[in-house]
């Protein structure tokens, strides 16, 4: 019973950073309506950001490291919208597409050329975790449990508790009409492309302190946070949050019945079965940033 117990616990872990990346891509989602392929190399670039400052010449400690590598992440995700989905955003949403798919492939092969192909660590020390009821945790999983929770209640009182969430929330309902009632326009989408930075950064440093860093690790979470948007149903913010949290159980459940090697496996059985029955997700809702 323990053993299952822990991978339950495991699961919940994995999810909560799932669901950071899902919260992103749903978000942009829900505003700009085309899914971002190249959410996945925000993930990677967060992570790898922190990987340059940690290094020479700046050698800084990797706690200090994550503000700056943010700051870029922040910066590569505006850069993203500006020169290439903003003046593409009255074309069709197949254009959109095939557009962040090229842009995946150029982001991916810029961090292979900065940092090379190979597995990459921190070198952050391994410490001693702490028990309870039997159930193990490290001090890094207990720190990505709670970085999710501060993270998403964060964004929960800024949707529900502040103009600018109001306004993100009237601009994802109806563009158009927000556009006429005065809302900017230009600050929501702005808004918008930080916080998505944001959240995959951030999660994608705590899952390389966890794991290790390579130039694929966006587009493996990016699989998961298909996944979780498409259980939640897509714009749906707290339906990406309970999607995330689903997959991480599931995969770590999984793995009591198959090898650790068939996660991937289980996240895309997920997203096809989701397609095949209840493509509106769980939630079924389309649309909008709720």
């Amino acid at each position: 019973m323990t053993y299952y117990a822990q991978l339950l616990l495991n699961g919940i872990i994995a999810g909560s950073v799932y669901a950071l990346f899902a919260v992103g891509l749903t978000m942009v989602y829900g505003v700009f309506r085309f899914i971002n392929f190249a959410h996945g190399e925000l993930i990677a670039f967060g992570a790898y950001f922190v990987l340059f400052f940690i290094g020479a010449p700046f050698s800084l400690p990797l706690y200090a490291a994550v503000a700056p590598a943010l700051t870029l992440t922040i910066i590569v995700g505006l850069t993203q919208d500006r020169f290439v989905y903003k003046p593409l955003r009255h074309r069709s949403h197949i254009t959109l597409l095939i557009a962040s798919i090229g842009l995946s492939f150029l982001l991916r092969n810029i961090i292979r050329l900065i940092w090379g192909s190979d597995l990459q660590t921190y070198g952050v020390a391994l410490t001693r975790g702490v028990t309870f009821f039997g159930l193990s945790l490290t001090w890094i999983q207990i720190v990505m449990m709670a970085t999710a929770v501060v993270f998403l209640g964060f964004l929960y009182v800024l949707l529900t508790r502040t103009m600018l969430g109001k306004s993100l929330r009237a601009v994802s309902d109806n563009m158009l009409l927000a556009d006429i009632m005065g809302i900017s326009m230009k600050k929501v989408g702005r808004t918008v492309w930080v916080l998505a930075s944001i959240f995959a950064g951030t999660g994608g440093i705590l899952m390389a302190v966890d794991t290790n860093l390579e130039p694929l690790m966006g587009l493996t979470n990016l699989i998961k946070a298909f996944a979780a948007v498409l259980l939640g149903g897509a714009g749906n913010v707290w339906g990406a949050l309970i999607g995330g949290l689903f997959i991480g159980v599931a995969e770590n459940l999984g793995v009591a019945f198959f090898s650790p090697g068939y996660k991937d496996f289980i996240s895309f059985s997920i997203i096809i079965i989701m397609l095949l029955f209840k493509p509106r997700g769980i939630f079924g809702i389309a649309g909008g940033v709720r």
